[in-house]
């Protein structure tokens, strides 16, 4: 696709992150995958959602227990428990994504999509954090929670979203070095971080028509 264009958001619990991620989408025209990329991941390979719900940004498991609950492979049970793996369901996860990217410009949230396409040319990744005090009141407000339960989410999500994107990459999750572009969306607001990532987009897909 010429002047395919796929943006990859990483994101602190709390940060603002979905919402920049989906404000750029609508803003440069193009599709945005969330949680919808495991409904897309259960399409193309025939799982029920529920089993990449279930190892969602998780390193750790394995789902086979998940016959108990009556889940289903194209129509039978899944002939190896490794398909059920956190490992395996993160191939399928994978090879989701790619097909997605190859076919479309979109912008993809978490989920290690930025690794996953780091040979594929369009990919620009981007990750954003916030300062702690910002995060901890947008988590009071869209989740309704005290404080200190804010607090505690962000201390576990950040754990789990690092251990999950450390253990696939062999990367540092949150680290400026490994994304192209890493925003403090503290310093200019979430409509102006948005406006500043797309400009940044543009420039390089400027540069890389030339």
């Amino acid at each position: 696709m010429e002047n395919k264009i796929v943006v990859t958001i990483g994101r602190q619990f709390g940060s603002g992150g979905r919402e920049i991620g989906k404000k750029l989408a609508e803003l440069l025209g193009i599709a945005y995958y969330d949680k919808e990329l495991m409904a897309f991941a259960a399409r193309e390979s025939g799982l029920c959602k529920e089993f990449f719900e279930k190892a969602d940004e998780k390193v750790s498991g394995n789902l086979s227990y998940a016959f108990s609950l009556g889940y289903s492979y194209m129509g039978a049970y899944a002939p190896y428990n490794d398909i059920l793996s956190n490992d395996g369901l993160f191939k399928l996860q994978s090879d989701a994504i790619r097909n997605l990217a190859d076919k479309q410009s979109c912008v993809l949230v978490g989920r290690c999509a930025d690794y996953i396409l780091r040979n594929d040319p369009a990919c620009i990744s981007v990750f954003i954090h916030n300062k702690l005090e910002n995060r901890i009141q947008r988590i009071m407000q869209n989740e309704k929670v005290t404080e200190q339960e804010a607090k505690e989410k962000i201390a576990s999500i950040d754990k789990s979203r690092a251990s999950y994107y450390n253990y696939y990459t062999n990367k540092a999750w949150g680290v400026a070095s490994s994304y192209d572009l890493s925003v403090d969306a503290s310093v200019l607001g979430i409509d102006e971080t948005v406006l500043f990532i797309k400009s940044f987009v543009m420039k390089r897909l400027e540069l890389a028509s030339r």
